[in-house]
């Protein structure tokens, strides 16, 4: 599908290149029966209510409903969202997903008396719980409730919160319906004079266009479209931090950034850490800047010139199938049965929805729940190299996934986000390793090396970039600063100078850029993707050059689930987080990719 392609409605898209969802639900009406049982099923939670401290084995019953239930529901709004992903104007779709999230609140509400008896229960009884053998599966769990203590309010506060939800998460619908849906990003014309709609999906393959024309219009193009919403999407922010700082003030948080945190039980220092390490080590990236200028012969380099690559004359296309086999062989390190599955489950087994439709979600996730197979969501493009990587990285989320089903018990299946991302960008390093063992053209080598340092760029710096973003608008909201078009503009502008330093001309419209970031409506996620990508790159060298007890302790980290605290299962994989050095590791690494590009584009 290359650039020029017309989108293609659901209908007309082939079924191999589409998820295979009928293991969760063979049809609608299935999934609609289930729906009405647990909507009914709900009530049962009442009957819980107010027995929780009589006794090990009543608090055991109730958390058997509890996950028994939430399991089931799992299952429900996984197939809902998945479906209504494939088309964001399929109204049945839509309904259902509707339904779904209503029925997700009303067991958040029903289930919301849990937590706060569970803080009631006198700690000295508590702790005669806590040794008891009926409660021993659910130990762990019940120690990450009680940390929640001093952040625990009354059942009937606790169910007021809940029952809010809902409306909460208006903010975020209203983003994703503008963004996916309303939004129309108008067309340019391509470098043979051909009328091209700009999508999301398209935008980043039309910034890497040799022809700076092109670049020129889709960029100004692409942001005259947010510029036109500005205030609408300004606005959908400005609620959702709001939002967010009614939760973290209604459960005694010193701040949101700290509830979140709180939640994966993260210190604070990996944060700040992480800031003040790219903070330490800007001065590569400023350099890189410099040789993308000096290398594309430009007087003025601007942010639409930053990804077109460094050597023309290449042109990237690979095939799906064809990206299947170079992933298959990338991961081999991973050993056979690790690189078996992952085959089939791209291939035969069908996770993956492959390409882009008309109303699609755009970008890229994996998902699913403990009773399917990981599904991933692609927009792939055979001509853009990053489609590649982002498959690599998504298999990695899945088989993750996978891993941890398989081997742990629903309860401690879900594995935390700090440590989501490594998996996935564990198999973009290994995936880079095998690219650059090959025998390559320098011409090759160089398009590579910039693509790794793309790469750095773009998850070490650039979500760094946006935590610190994060991080100090949520700071102005906590200080009663008003949250206005123009503020976010002046602190994102702010940052753009700092992180892209002397070399990059910054266009007016850049600092829009914010508003169109939807891991901004899941506050405090990106810094775990600079984290994520400095633990796997860590955990790859070791792999790579550790032999089978290495292996083992990693894929045990994949096994492992949630079944220990984020940052003790990375300690035990043979990463500490806590400390600084992963961090500076990995931008020492982007700086000698910087030297080392240097040195191949240098004259003789």
């Amino acid at each position: 599908m290359d650039a020029k392609t017309k989108n293609p409605t659901r209908d007309e898209v082939s079924i191999e290149s589409q998820w295979d969802l009928t293991g969760l639900y063979a049809s609608n009406d299935l999934w609609a029966s289930d729906l009405s049982a647990l909507a009914v099923e709900v009530a049962t939670y009442a009957s819980f209510a107010g027995t929780l401290a009589e006794s090990a084995r009543k608090l055991k019953v109730c958390l058997e409903f509890d996950m028994n239930f939430s399991r089931r529901l799992e299952k429900l709004y996984t197939f809902a969202h998945l479906k209504n992903d494939e088309d964001k104007t399929n109204d049945l779709y839509q309904t259902n997903f509707e339904k779904a999230m209503m029925l997700v609140h009303d067991a958040s509400k029903a289930s919301s008396f849990i937590r706060s008896e569970i803080m009631a229960i006198p700690e000295d009884m508590m702790d005669a719980f806590l040794n008891h053998e009926e409660l021993e599966f659910y130990r762990f769990h019940l120690e990450q409730i009680l940390r929640y203590r001093e952040h625990t309010l009354s059942e009937k506060e606790e169910a007021l919160l809940a029952a809010s939800g809902e409306m909460g998460r208006t903010m975020r619908d209203a983003f994703d319906m503008l963004d996916n849906a309303d939004l129309q990003l108008g067309t340019i014309e391509d470098e043979n004079g051909e009328t091209v709609s700009l999508t999301h999906g398209n935008f980043q393959s039309l910034l890497q266009n040799y022809d700076r024309e092109v670049r020129q219009s889709a960029f100004q193009t692409y942001y005259k479209a947010y510029e036109s919403h500005q205030y609408t999407y300004s606005t959908l922010l400005a609620g959702s931090i709001k939002k967010d700082l009614f939760y973290s003030r209604a459960k005694n948080f010193s701040s949101y950034r700290a509830k979140a945190l709180f939640s994966e039980n993260i210190s604070v220092e990996v944060y700040d850490n992480l800031i003040d390490s790219v903070h330490q080590n800007l001065d590569p990236l400023y350099k890189y800047f410099g040789l993308r200028k000096r290398l594309l012969k430009l007087d003025a380099l601007h942010m639409y010139d930053c990804s077109v690559p460094l050597v023309e004359g290449i042109k990237w296309h690979m095939p799906f199938e064809q990206a299947v086999e170079e992933i298959r062989t990338a991961l081999k390190p991973l050993g056979e049965e690790y690189v078996e599955q992952v085959t089939r489950g791209l291939t035969g087994d069908r996770w993956t929805d492959r390409y882009e439709n008309q109303g699609k979600r755009s970008g890229a996730y994996s998902s699913g729940c403990y009773d399917s197979n990981p599904f991933i969501l692609m927009n792939y493009r055979e001509d853009n190299i990053n489609s590649v990587y982002t498959l690599a990285h998504e298999a990695g989320h899945s088989m993750h996934s996978l891993y941890s089903r398989k081997n742990q018990p629903y309860l401690y299946s879900d594995y935390t986000i700090f440590v989501a991302e490594v998996a996935s960008t564990f198999n973009e390093a290994l995936l880079t390793r095998h690219f650059l063992s090959q025998d390559i053209a320098p011409d090759m080598r160089i398009y590579l090396i910039c693509r790794e340092i793309d790469n750095f760029r773009g998850t070490l710096y650039r979500q760094t970039m946006f935590a610190e973003f994060e991080h100090q608008v949520y700071k102005a909201a906590e200080g009663n600063e008003p949250l206005t078009l123009d503020s976010f503009k002046k602190i994102y502008k702010e940052l753009l100078e700092l992180y892209f330093g002397p070399e990059v001309v910054l266009d007016d419209c850049l600092p829009l850029e914010c508003f169109r970031i939807p891991h901004f409506y899941f506050s405090f996620y990106v810094y775990k993707y600079a984290t994520g990508i400095s633990a796997a790159y860590a955990l790859a060298d070791r792999v790579h050059s550790g032999g089978e007890a290495a292996l083992n302790d990693y894929l045990l980290f994949l096994k492992s689930g949630g079944s220990k605290y984020p940052i003790d299962l990375l300690k035990s994989a043979g990463v500490d987080m806590l400390s600084p050095e992963p961090v500076r590791t990995a931008l020492a690494k982007f700086s000698n990719l910087v030297d080392e590009l240097e040195q191949l584009t240098s004259n003789p």
